[in-house]
């Protein structure tokens, strides 16, 4: 019985409801979506949530060990790197961060996926490198998050 419930909270928690983040305004939005040339010497870095599974759930983001915010469903961040380097790209997970390196080409545009799975108490989160095909279809359809927000240390 025991083990009926705690699946269920986790199906709940993972299904349910729908948290939000704070906005930019339509305006930045839209303007990120042009996916313009990146500043001298950087790369453009889009990192997204495009999935409704955990739509309760927020899960942080951090780019070198910086935090970029806090993700919910349908809402990206744009950031730009520094280019021809390598970065660590983190999100929080369930019982620590998963991270992946991501080596940057100046000039260049980067997607990066953030998804929820399935955890033994919550949802987890992991991150991927996308197509840039892929991500800019994507990031069309979402919304532009406000940065600098994180509720845990990376």
């Amino acid at each position: 019985m025991f083990k009926k419930s705690l699946l269920f909270v986790a199906a709940v928690t993972l299904f349910a409801g729908c948290s939000s983040v704070p906005l930019e305004p339509k305006e930045l939005s839209e303007q990120a979506k042009q996916f313009s040339a990146p500043s001298d010497g950087m790369a453009g870095l889009y990192i997204y949530r495009d999935s409704m599974l955990g739509a309760a759930l927020k899960k942080d983001v951090w780019v070198d060990g910086k935090c970029v915010g806090e993700t919910a469903p349908k809402v990206f961040f744009y950031t730009e790197v520094e280019g021809n380097k390598e970065h660590a790209i983190a999100t929080e997970s369930e019982f620590s961060a998963n991270e992946l390196k991501l080596e940057t080409q100046t000039g260049k545009h980067y997607f990066v996926e953030q998804y929820i799975k399935l955890g033994a108490f919550v949802g987890g989160a992991n991150v991927e490198v996308v197509s840039e095909e892929e991500g800019k279809k994507a990031v069309s359809a979402l919304k532009l998050a406000k940065q600098g927000k994180c509720n845990s240390q990376l």
